[in-house]
């Protein structure tokens, strides 16, 4: 079994690598069903394997822990790191959502990316997201998982800007990368200290160093912060969400691989897997409950003014990894875990649902431009409301499950009424405003201008994906996974019935107003007040950054391109240019000029050696 799961991440490798080697063995590029073939076909046999494992060994045994030792790494003194894998259930659930919704995108995108100039480009650099992602959440040492986190940042990086003849999409592809640089680099600092603290980086050993009663609980808490940095930039939230919502410059496709299965959950994951010593710290914990709470609310209000519909998909993205955070924050592991699972079905099925409209509407991306379309494409329309009814956690619906589990557990972590309660109640309730909202003014009313010319564009690779996204969303609250054996069995008390009450009726009034909004605005269209202008820019952080970080560095630049380090360059080229010019001088293609030169200078050295 250990060699069965060991091929789970060199699959998706092997795929990147032939597509990658094509070139080398070929003159011509392959057709297209070779190339999806190679793409498609490794994640989906990295997808079985996965799925086999689970079968054989951790649906009988949950507490099961498989460890895998391929081969040492590195050994520098204290620290020795191997390339090992370390899989319970909390690496599993990953790896199944990894692979699972991997593949379904994969599958889609053989449908959506076809006739595209740069079709293997693409599948071999989603093979590598594959890959590293998988490496992120089976490593065993925090070294081998940074090597994943840096992965999936290099390749959101060549995803986000793979139409690169376009200027647009390769600043998105920038900023992405070095927007999260920042909290890679807190990262990084917070890895050095545990180091130095612990002088291990394995995580178990790390995890048994710091449980111990001579701990230094300040270095933990220091150290769990600048882990929380690194979540926060990979995964979008506050202070550094500004990347995420112009990460839809890629292809709708990595979007959904972007918010769903991958990257932005990364930092959910990081704070989960290390939450022993997040445990330690009731700093740190309170940071991680404060930032999901944030920014659940400020991007649920962004998306409710948002006219892209992927502009709309990629804030509530960054509201429901904040629910995921606050679950973090007030100890609710597998609550957030659990929704974390279920967020990938249903927003999976939501973007690669909006992929189908963009394609349908011939790129058309304005939701104002849209409605009337469940006449046109009703399937589309069928998978897209339940992708929103699951968003905005419908009863019975996989969303609501999930979602619940962590209001509960928000409403016991502080004993009744609390903000952190009060942020997770009305962020439910803002969900469910700007989730119909987009449904009804893309699919409800009349026809848009951009409707009358809906062909439908989806073909039978496409729809399968769909289907099969749509059943897992409206079911996935059925699979809740067995995490009690890695976060410990909490006791839940039961709330007022009322409590449960008002997390059912949140999403329900949230459609009355959505519903009262979509009439006012197809009336009025884009028209926007200073309010919601305000949150169409994202509160206006991108503006600030501006001002406060960009145009003052610029600036400096400017006036200091004449400093010490950049002297010291040029006057080293401008000597190395006089010197070539005084040489080249004595190159004057006179015969005579050379015999005299040599005579000189033998003369010359043999008078140095009789001296001597």
């Amino acid at each position: 079994m250990q060699g069965l799961l060991a091929w789970v991440p060199l699959l998706p490798l092997i795929g990147f690598l032939i597509l990658v080697g094509i070139p080398l063995f070929y003159r011509r590029e392959p057709p297209e069903s070779v190339i999806a073939l190679i793409g498609v076909g490794s994640v989906g046999i990295a997808a079985i394997c996965t799925a086999v494992a689970t079968a054989a060994v951790f649906w009988q045994t949950p507490s099961a822990v498989v460890n895998i030792a391929l081969w040492q790494w590195m050994q520098l003194g204290d620290l020795q790191l191997g390339i090992n894998f370390h899989v319970d259930w909390l690496a599993l659930v990953m790896m199944m959502i990894v692979t699972g919704v991997g593949f379904l995108i994969h599958l889609y995108s053989a449908g959506y990316m076809r006739k595209d100039p740069d079709f293997r480009r693409y599948f071999a650099y989603l093979n590598l997201f594959i890959f590293a992602m998988l490496i992120l959440v089976m490593a065993d040492n925090l070294v081998l998982l940074y090597l994943g986190w840096e992965g999936v940042g290099l390749c959101s990086y060549l995803l986000i800007g793979f139409w690169y003849k376009d200027p647009v999409n390769g600043t998105a592809a920038c900023k992405a990368f070095i927007v999260t640089r920042i909290g890679d680099t807190a990262m990084a600092i917070g890895l050095f200290l545990l180091f130095y603290e612990f002088s291990t980086l394995n995580i178990p050993q790390l995890i048994t160093a710091a449980d111990d009663p001579g701990a230094n609980r300040e270095m933990i808490t220091i150290a769990t912060l600048l882990l929380l940095g690194g979540a926060v930039g990979k995964s979008a939230q506050l202070p550094l969400q500004t990347w995420l919502p112009d990460a839809m410059a890629g292809p709708t496709p990595v979007s959904a691989l972007i918010h769903a299965a991958t990257m932005v959950t990364a930092g959910v994951y990081l704070i989960a897997r290390m939450h022993p010593l997040y445990i330690l710290s009731e700093t740190a914990m309170t940071a991680v409950a404060t930032v999901g709470a944030l920014t659940l609310l400020l991007a649920g209000f962004s998306a409710i003014a948002q006219s892209d519909i992927k502009r709309v998909l990629a804030y509530s993205t960054i509201s429901q990894i904040g629910y995921m955070f606050l679950a973090l924050g007030v100890g609710a592991w597998s609550g957030a875990i659990f929704h974390l699972m279920t967020h990938a079905f249903f927003k999976a099925l939501l973007f690669l649902s909006a992929g189908s409209v963009i394609l349908s509407l011939h790129h058309e991306q304005n939701i104002f431009s849209m409605g009337g379309l469940y006449r046109k494409i009703p399937f589309t329309c069928l998978c897209f409301t339940i992708g929103c009814a699951c968003l905005a956690a419908l009863p019975l619906t996989s969303g609501f499950y999930s979602k619940d589990q962590i209001l509960l557990r928000a409403w016991e972590f502080r004993e009744g009424f609390n903000s952190l309660w009060f942020a997770g109640v009305l962020g439910a309730l803002i969900t469910g405003i700007y989730t119909f909202r987009v449904l009804f003014l893309v699919f409800a009313g009349t026809e848009g201008t951009a409707s009358v010319q809906c062909k439908d564009a989806n073909t039978p690779v496409m729809t399968i994906p769909l289907a099969i996204l749509a059943t897992l969303a409206l079911l996935g609250g059925l699979l809740t996974p067995p995490l009690q054996a890695v976060f410990g069995t909490i006791v839940e008390k039961h709330p007022a019935a009322w409590v449960e009450g008002v997390a059912i009726a949140m999403p329900l009034i949230g459609l009355v107003v959505a519903w009262q909004l979509f009439r006012r605005e197809k009336k009025t269209g884009e028209q926007r007040s200073r309010v919601t202008k305000f949150w169409f820019s994202g509160w206006g952080f991108d503006w600030l950054y501006d001002h406060l970080l960009v145009r003052p560095f610029n600036t400096l630049s400017r006036l200091n391109h004449n400093d010490i380090i950049d002297a010291l360059y040029k006057g080293t080229a401008a000597f190395s240019r006089q010197l070539n010019m005084l040489l080249s001088a004595s190159q004057n293609g006179q015969v005579r000029w050379y015999l005299a030169t040599f005579a000189a200078g033998s003369i010359l050295f043999l008078a140095l050696l009789v001296a001597l």
